[in-house]
């Protein structure tokens, strides 16, 4: 099994969460945690997850709960890089339409930079997926089976 990295590193005016390996039950406590660390860092937190290589649904409690507790404070919590064919709990539950979606971390970061501290995830600029559908890989690729 991979070893599950993660890092939480102050860029602009976020905290950028990175994740590499797989999310499951055995890294739930550890992977909340380092949410809960950077939610205490900045009202701003970016989850980047283009390195994750599998994601089971406690991991999914886990970020859900991070996303709502840092929108119920104010804040704003965005999803970067998730890759469905590693993340398809997202788009299976409704989450990806639902939690601010970007493409990579600078887009999630310049994303950051232009709102204020409250976050809408069904207001946005066009980059966030959701019914506005501005993020085209929100939605599963067939390849990526």
């Amino acid at each position: 099994m991979p070893e599950l990295h993660l890092s939480v590193e102050p860029r602009d005016a976020a905290v950028v969460v990175a994740v590499q390996g797989e999310l499951d039950v055995t890294s739930s406590q550890r992977f909340g945690d380092c949410l809960a660390e950077a939610g205490t860092r900045s009202s701003r937190v970016v989850l980047d997850m283009s390195a994750v290589d599998f994601m089971d649904t406690t991991a999914l409690a886990v970020i859900v709960g991070a996303w709502r507790r840092q929108s119920g404070d104010g804040g704003l919590f965005l999803l970067a890089g998730a890759r469905y064919r590693y993340t398809k709990a997202l788009w299976i539950t409704g989450l990806a339409d639902r939690i601010p979606m970007y493409d990579n971390v600078d887009d999630a970061l310049a994303a950051a930079a232009g709102h204020g501290a409250v976050n809408d995830p069904g207001h946005d600029s066009g980059a966030v997926a959701g019914s506005d559908g501005a993020r085209g890989s929100s939605e599963p690729d067939a390849a990526a089976g």
